[in-house]
């Protein structure tokens, strides 16, 4: 595995882990749609929300919420899109964290509720 993907998958069980402790059901991760991956599916109370993760190991590149381009974000909704048709969900948003640190270590992270491409 590749060093960004070790820190891909990383980035993606503390975001797991994070939402999880703020009352979402993770419902799965990594779901692929014509239109992209979905980092993680996850569930609060009736709202299905579409989650984007970005993580960093330092800030020598920037902080991981400046690689969430307006064109990322509409691949992004356009997965969440088709995802949400094929499975009838109506109720729907896209979120997006950005974790930065370092596996063993305490990282941060930032939430962005409802990110859309405009």
């Amino acid at each position: 595995m590749k060093h960004n993907q070790k820190i891909g998958k990383w980035g993606e069980t503390v975001a797991s882990t994070y939402l999880a402790e703020r009352g979402y059901q993770i419902l799965g991760k990594n779901i692929r749609t014509p239109y992209g991956e979905i980092d993680i599916l996850a569930r609060l109370e009736d709202l299905t929300v579409f989650v984007e993760v970005k993580a960093r190991t330092s800030r020598r590149f920037g902080l991981p919420e400046t690689a969430l381009t307006p064109a990322k974000l509409k691949h992004m909704r356009a997965a969440a899109g088709h995802y949400a048709a094929e499975h009838e969900i109506d109720t729907w948003q896209c979120d997006a964290l950005a974790v930065e640190g370092q596996p063993g270590l305490p990282p941060r992270i930032e939430h962005f509720e409802n990110v859309t491409a405009d």
